[in-house]
């Protein structure tokens, strides 16, 4: 039987903040556009005409705490 350890040879590289920082503001952004989605769009301040948005985010904004009635 032999006592054999297995070990990468190589360490994680860090990612350099240069490439990091457009993903983080990007993905930052689509946050920012759910968060007015569920939280404002609805009656005067509605960017798209209907109620469809309103109720499709209807249950999440309940769960969000927005006021909606």
């Amino acid at each position: 039987m032999s006592n054999t350890t297995f070990a990468p040879g190589y360490g994680a590289t860090p990612i350099p903040v240069r490439e990091l920082l457009p993903w983080a503001i990007f993905g930052g952004l689509l946050l920012m556009l759910a968060i007015y989605f569920v939280g404002a769009e609805e009656g005067a301040t509605s960017l798209i005409r209907g109620m469809y948005v309103h109720e499709f985010v209807h249950d999440g904004r309940h769960l969000l705490g927005f006021p909606c009635h």
